[in-house]
């Protein structure tokens, strides 16, 4: 059995409440930041819409939209 990576539609005789995307998240240059792997962080530099490049101390990750496992502070 395998599964398909299509979402699946909302049917709107379900009786169960259609899934929410979760809102866009926005950045700005010098944040401080906190990634689930990473730690701590402060955003060095923001590719609107597309990666933000985050400072950890030790070094430094671009991480891609979206940002899941990024959070502000």
């Amino acid at each position: 059995m395998t599964k398909s990576a299509v979402a699946r539609r909302h049917l709107p005789t379900s009786p169960f409440k259609a899934p929410v995307a979760p809102p866009d998240k926005h950045f700005a240059e010098g944040e401080r930041v906190t990634h689930d792997t990473y730690g701590l962080g402060r955003i060095v530099s923001v590719e609107e819409g597309v990666a933000v490049l985050v400072d950890f101390g030790s070094k430094q990750v671009r991480i891609l939209s979206p940002y899941l496992k990024l959070n502000a502070l």
